[in-house]
């Protein structure tokens, strides 16, 4: 049962695919444009972005809170730092990184843990150190759909709990953390040919020195 399950899992975990988003190829170009070395990479689940990154000579330190997905990003050759836990227990350590990049994570925390996430996130960049994040939209189809828990914030199926940001809440929760820019952009589905892309919204910050 346990193998079962476990299959199951791995399954699920890759039915995205192998390749990187079109936010990691972006946010890796903007990275090497600013001549970024280290980043932190939360919830690097098993590794499909941080190839984009480490195969253009940009050090990976990940956060990953299932052990399968690190099993798995292990036989893929990804032979880099992952600390296994929660986003919501950061920092895992005391290093600060030249940038932060985090792709559809934040939207699946509760206000309390995103406020918590973005200022840690924050906290572990060096002086000039830009953090990426990206975020689903309340463009997105699902938006609506399901158990509504608080404000633009749904239950879209049992378990599965999500935030919905606009440009509103984009700015109310990342101005006070060097807010740069955010944008929309439509993320193919690329493993997956016949399904729409998902609507999301990348947000840029920087700290100041």
């Amino acid at each position: 049962m346990t193998e079962f399950w476990e299959s199951s899992f791995i399954e699920k975990q890759t039915m995205w695919g192998f390749e990187p988003t079109d936010s990691a190829i972006v946010t890796k170009d903007f990275f090497l444009e600013k001549n970024v070395k280290d980043i932190l990479v939360p919830g690097i689940g098993y590794g499909r972005n941080a190839k984009v990154f480490i195969d253009n000579e940009i050090n990976v330190t990940g956060i990953e809170i299932s052990k399968t997905a690190i099993d798995l990003a292990r036989q893929n050759g990804l032979d880099i730092s992952i600390f296994q836990g929660s986003v919501t227990d950061m920092p895992f350590d005391k290093t600060l990184y030249d940038g932060i990049f985090s792709h559809a994570l934040i939207h699946l925390l509760n206000k309390p843990e995103r406020d918590k996430f973005i200022r840690d996130c924050y906290n572990q960049l060096k002086p000039n150190g830009y953090m990426i994040f990206t975020t689903v939209s309340k463009k997105a189809p699902m938006f609506g759909k399901g158990k509504q828990l608080d404000k633009d914030y749904f239950e879209i199926m049992e378990g599965v709990k999500m935030y919905f940001y606009d440009s509103d809440s984009i700015k109310q929760e990342f101005e006070k953390y060097g807010l740069v820019e955010f944008s929309e952009i439509d993320e193919p589905n690329k493993n997956m040919k016949n399904k729409p892309p998902v609507k999301f919204i990348t947000v840029k910050c920087k700290k100041e020195l």
